[in-house]
């Protein structure tokens, strides 16, 4: 079960690169190169959400539950193996 959701994991985290590498940056026009801000807002225009941005927000939340289920699975799987320390032997302290 690890395995697959390191596999999904994996996957999520190449097409969030890919995805937000592809989008267009607020001020990726002609006129922001040169200093020229038009009829932008302090922030930038608000504009619709289009199939970009939304496949970012659901590769960003799916990102984070697998993130969030990889670390419960691996704390489960280490709680039942064995500790570093379990076979080391106790030695005796050091007589001044």
């Amino acid at each position: 079960m690890i395995y697959v959701l390191i596999a999904v994991h994996i996957i999520v985290c190449l097409l969030l690169i890919v995805i937000v590498l592809l989008q267009q940056g607020k001020s990726a026009d002609l006129a922001a190169a040169f200093g020229g801000q038009g009829s932008q807002t302090a922030f930038g225009p608000r504009s619709a959400s289009n199939l970009l941005t939304k496949a970012t927000a659901w590769l960003a939340v799916i990102f984070f539950i697998t993130s969030m289920t990889l670390t419960v699975m691996y704390q489960h799987q280490t709680a039942h193996s064995s500790s570093v320390l379990s076979g080391s032997s106790q030695s005796a302290p050091a007589k001044k």
